[in-house]
C-alpha cells in the first residue's frame, strides 16, 4: 500500500473542512449528522473521522481556523479590517460563525474550549489598540476594554446581519463610522484635513 504524503493528508483534511463548512452552514451543528457529512464530503464516516476524532473535533477545527485567521488580521490591520473582509465571506463562513455564537450561548463545554481562541482575538485587538493609542490614533477618553467590547459587538452584529441577508451597499460607510468612533479627535481631524475617507 503506497504511503500517503503529509501534503496529501493536508489536502484531504482541507477538502473535508470545506465540505463540512457547507454542511454546518446549511444544517446547523445538530442537523449536520454523520450521514449529511458523508453526503457533503462524498466520503465514508471512516474516512472523515480518520482525520477528525468526531463531529465536535471537525466543527472545532473549522472554528479554530477562522479564529486564527481573524487574530492574524487583527494583529496586522485591526478588528475593523476583519469586518471589512466580511463582504468577501461566503454563506458557509457566516453560517459557521453563527453556529459558534449559538454554541457559546448553549454549550458550556464548547464555551470552555473556545475561551482560549476568543482570548487570542481579544488580546490581539487590545494590543493593537494600545499601540494605536500610544501613537495618538485611538481615543484615550474611553477605557480600552470598552473599546474592545464595542468592536466585538459591532463584529457580532455585522456577522448576524450579513448571515440574515443584509444588503452591503452601505457597509463601507457603516464601517467608516465604527472606525471613526474609536479614533482620536486629532486623528479624525487630520484625516479630514488631508481629505482621507478614514
Amino acid at each position: 500500500m503506497p504511503k500517503v504524503s503529509d501534503e496529501q493528508l493536508a489536502a484531504k483534511r482541507a477538502e473535508i473542512l470545506e465540505a463540512a463548512r457547507r454542511a454546518f452552514a446549511r444544517h446547523g451543528y445538530e442537523g449536520a449528522t454523520v450521514k449529511v457529512l458523508e453526503a457533503e464530503t462524498g466520503l465514508s464516516r471512516g474516512a472523515i473521522f480518520h482525520h477528525f476524532r468526531d463531529k465536535e473535533a471537525l466543527f472545532l477545527a473549522l472554528a479554530e481556523d477562522d479564529a486564527a485567521a481573524m487574530a492574524e488580521t487583527v494583529a496586522a490591520q485591526g478588528l475593523v479590517q476583519v469586518m471589512r473582509d466580511l463582504s468577501d465571506k461566503d454563506a458557509g463562513w457566516l453560517g459557521v460563525q453563527l453556529e459558534v455564537r449559538r454554541r457559546l450561548r448553549t454549550d458550556p463545554d464548547f464555551a470552555a474550549k473556545w475561551a482560549e481562541h476568543q482570548s487570542a482575538i481579544t488580546g490581539a485587538t487590545t494590543a493593537r489598540l494600545q499601540r494605536q493609542r500610544k501613537a495618538g490614533i485611538v481615543r484615550d477618553d474611553v477605557p480600552l476594554p470598552i473599546l474592545v467590547d464595542f468592536l466585538r459587538l459591532a463584529l457580532d452584529g455585522l456577522v448576524s446581519g450579513l448571515a440574515a441577508g443584509m444588503p452591503t451597499d452601505h457597509l463601507p460607510g457603516v464601517l467608516d463610522l465604527v472606525e471613526g468612533a474609536v479614533r482620536s479627535r486629532t486623528s479624525v481631524a487630520e484625516d479630514l484635513h488631508q481629505g482621507a475617507p478614514r
